[in-house]
């Protein structure tokens, strides 16, 4: 076989030589096939959540019969840099941005327009009389949203401007009819309507929908717009077409007479205009499918790469004949590109199915906690799904083709001698690539120190990524030293013991290809598991130290402003701060790297904030906070943003309006209370509704205190306030436990595949200890021990990455130092260890039953 076999023969022995590998070696490429069908499960899963995210649509409901909706940029934009180099960062508004009135004329004017209806809605309820019980929920809305939604008058006329429209399902709740008067709770407080008419839905022509809101109550435009709290604003305007004018020709003519100040829908993206949960659910879909799909796609390729390196490696002495009977560098390599091309097109499409029911679940648990809109479809196409198959396919070949390389290129005079022994260092490129990817680690991990809030947790997720390459590259040396290390405590063990000892040091390479799916599920399960509950337990503590009210008021559609003035008044009270919660957008980052990013904020009304709230202030004072133009930040906040007390900040509030503010204080509990703590009347305009989320409260009766917001209102203490608050925190926590489980259990199966591939690899070796007189349960017992090895040095490995990323992320977040529950802890030692043990001593005892001795 001297120079091997050229053209097509050459081409049919080498194919013939992959068929028979496969044939006579199903244990290995049975491995091979498990790391790529999970890692198409996991880029399928992830894939199919991220292109879900980007068609995220749902059909327009009460815009159906508009065929153009007029609606403002939804997204606050921020112009970083300058010149050549300057771009724009962006980011979705938290609340909802609105159109100013005098945009409807504008859109009125244009050509083919019959009607512009502004359109508002919010929610309110039914009051009853004074000191009684409140009603039903209403959704609130401009009577001009009849022209739009189908509704008609059936008796009496339009609303005035202190009069109501009701439908008649309201008007039965109410016992109200036309003339009789009704009292509303409102986000200002209760105020009394005339009812000037009741309306029913009715039908429309040209085959519209039927839109019929029940529990409703209509007000005159401007009327309802300053009764949600931003007069002169609009949730979007409706677009209504003469005679003849199609939905294109419309949107084209609103457009050059809107210009850039708003944004003109037609199609299904009017639905997103009428639920904005449809952006937030897209920016959700593509982050985990994006960015947790990024990181789960890497670990799942480089664990399968790792898998099929394995396998080629566990037959360099079948590679050393065949070099040593004249078989070429090509023929090698095309053997081994041939067995990727008969198992990984099979192992990805197995992953397919299971890859679509992980994303099916995991969608559908995130509609179940109305994280995306029931509306909302998952999509499946034959996008990730190839992109699935294709890089399982793409990870074997060059997985099989760098591990090849070496056998391969080894001249036939010297690879059965290089095949009998162990490499003792990796290859030159590899170790320089391994050491720049440690210091980079270390030189990050650094950086993370230094930085604050999400500065902080971006370079962290930089170190582990860095870490864990490190770990890949320079795995041989870093077993060679665990096996040194945690190899001296067996040396003074039994026979077993030692020569786990002994067998470690030796086939470092082996035990190195055992560890790092251990260090892996440890490490990025670690983090994501241990970031929760160190931001967890830092806010339940900033909770519990910093709401020092005696009272807590709640009721779940919220408080009216006035409440905080009429609980002042109760006997006994000493201080009533009615609490508005929302989300304001920060520029955080510095010189040329600046974002937008979310920070939880709270306006406070009332006087005596000391009394109810400890913020922990560390600068400036808070009595300072009054009015527009001046807020208090959490000190890690003010650190990100680059400002402290007596500097300006541009805050974009709710709905993305632009403030400067005055910094006036800064404090320690943001991550417990709020991040922002602005003037009440700051915020109260740029939210939908502007409804008191907490009204906290020292002194006075639980008992008084619980008629303030009629039926429903909650009371009760700050230890009551601290577990409600746990309960609103469980999307995260159950987010962050899944994302570890889906991470964790993706490497601990590639854990037990790789050590159940190479204890099955040393048959012949536990003959050997058999035939010279090692007893079964001296052999049992040497893997037994390696495998306690390879789970206790895979999780201190793992648990020392996990400790470089989490202290700078958390100290960054929190202020603090990481909080690692015993329990949980125990958990992860257990599962390291015991996937250890596992993968070693089941398949060694399957393998001995093969091997043992005649007679």
């Amino acid at each position: 076989m001297s120079g091997g076999l050229p053209g097509a023969g050459a081409r049919a022995r080498t194919n013939g030589l992959a068929r028979a590998a496969l044939r006579f070696r199903p244990a290995g490429f049975a491995g091979t096939f498990v790391a790529l069908m999970m890692a198409a499960l996991i880029v399928s899963a992830c894939g199919i959540l991220l292109e879900t995210g980007v068609r995220a649509s749902v059909p327009p409901e009460r815009y159906a019969n508009a065929p153009v909706v007029v609606a403002a940029d939804q997204r606050a934009h921020m112009t970083v840099g300058s010149g050549d180099g300057a771009y724009d960062a962006s980011e979705q508004v938290p609340d909802r941005a609105r159109v100013r009135a005098d945009l409807v004329e504008r859109v009125a004017s244009a050509r083919g327009v019959a009607a512009a209806v502004p359109d508002v809605t919010f929610p309110t309820r039914l009051a009853a009389a004074e000191g009684g019980p409140d009603g039903p929920a209403l959704t609130a809305q401009g009577w001009g949203s009849h022209a739009f939604t189908g509704t008609a008058l059936t008796a009496g006329s339009a609303p005035g401007a202190d009069e109501v429209v009701l439908d008649r399902t309201t008007a039965r709740a109410a016992g109200a009819d036309v003339g009789d008067r009704i009292a509303l709770v409102l986000p200002s407080g209760r105020k009394e309507f005339r009812v000037s008419g009741i309306a029913a839905a009715s039908a429309r022509t040209s085959g519209a929908v039927h839109l019929a809101v029940h529990l409703a109550v209509h007000l005159a435009d401007n009327t309802a717009a300053r009764a949600a709290g931003h007069p002169g604003r609009f949730d979007a305007v409706a677009v209504l077409a003469a005679e003849g004018v199609g939905a294109g020709q419309l949107a084209d003519a609103v457009r050059g007479a809107v210009g850039e100040r708003a944004q003109v829908h037609t199609g299904d993206a009017r639905g997103g205009v009428e639920d904005t949960g449809v952006a937030a659910a897209e920016e959700l879909l593509t982050g985990l499918g994006g960015s947790f799909g990024g990181i789960a796609a890497t670990v799942a390729v480089f664990t399968a790469a790792g898998t099929v390196a394995l396998s080629v490696a566990q037959r360099k002495r079948e590679f050393a004949l065949l070099r040593a009977i004249g078989a070429t560098p090509r023929q090698i390599r095309r053997s081994v590109a041939a067995e990727a091309l008969l198992v990984a097109p099979v192992a990805g499409l197995a992953g397919l199915l299971p890859g679509i029911g992980l994303a099916s679940w995991w969608f559908g648990q995130l509609k179940d906690r109305d994280a995306v809109p029931a509306a909302v479809d998952l999509h499946v196409s034959a996008i990730p799904l190839a992109v699935a198959v294709g890089t399982a396919l793409l990870s074997a070949l060059a997985a099989g083709w760098a591990a090849s390389r070496r056998p391969a290129r080894t001249k036939p005079g010297q690879a059965l001698t290089e095949a009998s022994v162990e490499r003792l260092r990796p290859g030159i490129i590899r170790t320089v690539l391994g050491l720049g990817a440690l210091v980079g680690g270390i030189l990050l991990s650094g950086v993370a120190a230094r930085s604050a809030g999400d500065d902080a947790a971006e370079a962290a997720l930089g170190v582990v990524m860095l870490f864990m390459l490190a770990v890949a590259l320079l795995g041989p040396l870093i077993a060679r030293l665990a096996a040194g290390l945690f190899g001296l405590p067996l040396r003074a063990g039994d026979a077993s013991a030692e020569l786990a000892a002994a067998n470690s040091r030796t086939n470092a390479r082996r035990l190195a290809s055992a560890i790092t799916p251990i260090v892996l599920a440890t490490a990025f399960a670690s983090v994501l598991v241990f970031m929760h509950t160190s931001e967890d337990h830092a806010t339940a503590t900033q909770q519990r130290d910093g709401v020092t009210a005696d009272h807590v008021v709640t009721h779940p559609a919220g408080l009216p402003a006035d409440a905080a003035e009429r609980a002042a008044r109760q006997p006994g009270v000493d201080a009533a701060v009615g609490v508005l919660r929302s989300e304001v957008l920060v520029p955080v980052g510095g010189g040329g790297d600046r974002w937008l990013q979310g920070a939880t904020a709270q306006g406070v009304s009332g006087d005596g904030l000391a009394r109810v709230e400890d913020l922990d202030v560390r600068h400036g004072a808070l009595d300072r906070l009054h009015g527009t133009g001046t807020v208090a930040l959490d000190e890690n906040l003010a650190r990100s943003a680059g400002v402290g007390v007596g500097e300006r900040v541009e805050l974009r509030l709710p709905d993305g309006t632009s403030e400067k503010a005055e910094v006036v204080a800064t404090y320690g509990r943001g991550l417990g209370l709020a991040q922002v703590t602005l003037d009440r009347a700051a915020l109260a305009g740029h939210v939908t509704a502007g409804y008191d989320t907490d009204l906290l409260v020292s002194g006075g009766h639980a008992a008084d205190l619980g008629a303030l917001g009629g039926a429903g209102t909650a009371v009760t203490d700050a230890a009551g306030y601290v577990q409600q608050q746990d309960v609103d925190r469980s999307l995260n926590r159950w987010a962050n436990f899944t994302m570890a489980g889906v991470l964790g259990g993706f490497a601990a199966v590639a854990a037990v595949n790789t050590l159940v591939m190479t204890v099955l690899d040393r048959r012949r070796e536990l003959g050997m200890l058999r035939l010279i007189g090692s007893t079964r349960r001296q052999v049992l017992g040497m893997i037994r021990w390696e495998g306690l090895l390879v789970g206790v040095a895979g999780l201190v490995l793992g648990g020392a990455i996990a400790a470089a990323t989490l202290v700078p992320m958390v100290r960054g977040i929190t202020g603090g130092d990481p909080y690692l529950p015993p329990l949980t802890v125990a958990a992860f030692t257990a599962g390291a260890v015991g996937l250890g043990l596992l993968g070693t001593v089941l398949p060694a005892r399957a393998a001995l039953r093969r091997t043992e001795p005649a007679g």
